[in-house]
């Protein structure tokens, strides 16, 4: 049996000098680790029309009982409009007025059935669908948001994605009325991801986000999008 051929070489293509030209973005070949892309969407105001914390907390108390408890933040929201108390701390004084001495049980069933009732008027159809993409191309996906993770979680598990959000201090089975870890809002947003995820240098980082509490979330972000969801002429440019 005659001896079979070697296999042809490869033809490699040159310049005009005979010199093997240098390697472009399009014949190196992609690091998969380097390329895992880590999807943050915010929650509030970007996957949904409006906020969503005080109408779940007039859903989950009713109508009568939430107008009497929200009337003792009057004076807290004075002081925030003149600068005498920053957002952080109204938050606070929310929680503290709504959610001390609440079962964690009951505001999860709340939260559930809050989730079921409101989805088809709150949430943005083109934010579902952006989620639903990045899933598909096997990001990893989280939402990452000021309001609080036991009332969010219904919505992520839903779409279907990881969760960070305020936690909110629980003793034997009772809520406090207390944020454990401070509001995750602005450089907090950041921080919460790298404990979660680690560094974020690993991932190619893609940020979706709406109000002033994002900003260092889209800062920290290879690729920001700034009020990608809303209407056109409602986008503007991000705060500074």
């Amino acid at each position: 049996m005659p001896p079979q051929s070697p296999a042809p070489t490869p033809m490699i293509p040159s310049t005009a000098d005979g010199q093997t030209p240098a390697p472009t973005l399009d014949t190196l070949a992609v690091d998969a680790d380097a390329a895992q892309v880590l999807s943050v969407f915010d929650f509030d105001g970007t996957l949904t029309r409006h906020d969503s914390f005080v109408p779940f907390l007039r859903f989950a108390f009713g109508k009568q009982r939430f107008n009497r408890q929200i009337l003792r933040l009057a004076l807290p929201s004075l002081e925030y409009l003149a600068r005498r108390m920053d957002r952080d701390q109204l938050k606070a004084q929310l929680i503290r007025t709504f959610l001390t001495g609440v079962e964690a049980t009951w505001v999860q069933q709340q939260a559930e059935a809050f989730c079921r009732r409101s989805w088809s008027r709150l949430m943005r159809p083109n934010g579902l669908q952006a989620v639903a993409d990045e899933l598909r191309s096997g990001a990893r996906v989280t939402l990452c948001s000021a309001s609080p993770a036991l009332v969010l979680q219904p919505f992520a598990t839903r779409l279907g994605v990881q969760l960070i959000g305020t936690e909110l201090e629980v003793v034997d089975g009772v809520l406090t009325g207390h944020i454990t870890g401070g509001n995750c809002r602005c450089q907090n947003k950041v921080l919460r991801l790298e404990s979660v995820y680690g560094p974020l240098s690993q991932y190619r980082v893609r940020a979706w986000g709406d109000t002033r509490g994002d900003h260092e979330l889209l800062a920290a972000a290879q690729d920001p999008h700034w009020r990608h969801f809303h209407p056109s002429w409602r986008r503007g440019q991000p705060p500074r």
